[in-house]
């Protein structure tokens, strides 16, 4: 496991100097902070304001036609998204301002790093929650709530999203399926026995709203665990229809989410709170998530662990074989996901990387959170009409092997929430 250290002002500036400009520097005007893989940086020829090694994640500075560019990029080289758009870096922001913020958020990552190596060494000596080698005893409860996610429910959620036009984040149209999900939440959890709320949660950054759905912890609410997907979709294709059904990107993660919402409404009341997410923009840079994990930060929330679930319909690399991203996550919850696989779901696990800000992962990690981001496929076998009027439900999907990370979900949080 590499250590990660916060780099000092100076080696930033010199990581900076090392990779000077090639083009002209962004129209100040539009332009804004984002963070993204020095990959996806280079290969556009930015320069880096702020560079961490250890990560490979650089903040540059862009316009938003660089920014949409960016973007396109990031699906070239068979990645999501592709950067965070910093909200609480304006564009009238200082070289040195955005410097320090770039030195916290590189402290944050070695810090995260330091959590995975104490992990480590804690479970050298005893045995932990996840260890691979730690023989676990499967728990009935959590293999019956397994037992009950259903595909048809899945299917039946993804042709309910797809069947607008767009969900991108500016368009009417992604408020009109916002309104109707939110309504289809509150019919699907008629048959809830524990208390909840629903609601939505507006931002700056974006005119579409992200929503809410909150199970209150019988005993100790102040601690939570997080469990989303992003609802938003989007069309990069340069010619030919601007519709962006988004089955698998990401009608497919927003099903598995209220699927297993659905099924833990009707069991016993968890000890503590679980939230669920449908993030409104993560398209356009992580904006409703990052809006949200930043409040949580300044919040004080004490957050448990955060499941991302990010496309699952397209089985690139077979059924039941699922990518797991080592990058921005964090060791004890890919452990957790270990054990859930050894006592219910029997799958094949592959360790994969996607690059900064690939999804809504990203944005609770930057802010000091354990994440863990399952995956349909390796990233060089995910979906290849994602961000295309080609995203929509095909011979080549399989809600059987999308219904497993309902089934992750539904344990991850029945665990964690306990």
């Amino acid at each position: 496991m590499t250590k990660h250290t916060g780099l000092s002002l100076l080696a930033l500036t010199l990581l900076t100097l090392a990779h000077p400009t090639i083009e002209a520097s962004p129209n100040e005007s539009d332009s804004r902070y984002i963070l993204t893989d020095v990959l996806l940086a280079r290969k556009m020829k930015l320069e880096a304001v702020a560079s961490d090694v250890p990560t490979g994640t650089v903040l540059v500075k862009v316009t938003e036609s660089q920014r949409a560019e960016l973007a396109e990029k990031a699906h070239d080289l068979k990645r999501c998204g592709g950067h965070e758009l910093i909200q609480i870096l304006p564009s009238s922001a200082t070289v040195a301002e955005a410097r320090e913020f770039a030195q916290k958020t590189f402290r944050t990552f070695g810090e995260q790093s330091k959590k995975d190596i104490a992990y480590a060494n804690q479970v050298k000596t005893k045995a932990g929650i996840g260890l691979p080698t730690t023989p676990s005893t499967p728990n009935p409860r959590i293999a019956q709530a397994i037992s009950e996610v259903t595909e048809t429910n899945l299917k039946d959620t993804v042709d309910f999203l797809s069947k607008y036009s767009t969900r991108n984040h500016k368009t009417t149209e992604a408020k009109s399926a916002i309104l109707a999900f939110k309504t289809r939440i509150e019919e699907t959890l008629k048959g809830a026995t524990i208390p909840y709320t629903i609601d939505f949660v507006s931002h700056s950054s974006t005119p579409m709203n992200s929503i809410r759905l909150t199970f209150i912890g019988a005993k100790t609410p102040g601690e939570v665990v997080v469990a989303g997907g992003h609802i938003d979709s989007i069309n990069q294709s340069y010619f030919g229809s601007k519709l962006a059904p988004g089955s698998d990107d990401n009608a497919s993660g927003s099903a598995n989410i209220l699927e297993a919402a659905r099924i833990l409404s009707r069991g016993p009341q968890p000890a503590r709170t679980i939230e669920f997410y449908w993030y409104a923009g993560e398209e356009g840079g992580l904006l409703g998530s990052a809006e949200i994990a930043e409040s949580a930060k300044k919040a004080g929330k004490k957050v448990i662990g955060v499941l991302q679930l990010d496309m699952t319909l397209f089985p690139g690399d077979g059924e039941f074989k699922l990518g797991s991203m080592t990058d921005f996550t964090s060791l004890e919850m890919r452990d957790l996901l270990s054990q859930i696989n050894r006592d219910y779901l029997n799958v094949t696990i592959v360790e994969d990387k996607c690059g900064y800000g690939c999804s809504d992962h990203a944005s609770w990690y930057r802010n000091g959170y354990p994440t863990l981001m399952p995956f349909e496929a390796t990233m060089n076998k995910m979906n290849g009409n994602i961000h295309t009027d080609k995203d929509i439900v095909s011979a080549s999907s399989s809600f059987r092997h999308s219904a497993m990370f309902s089934k992750i979900a539904v344990a991850f949080l029945m665990i964690l929430a306990e």
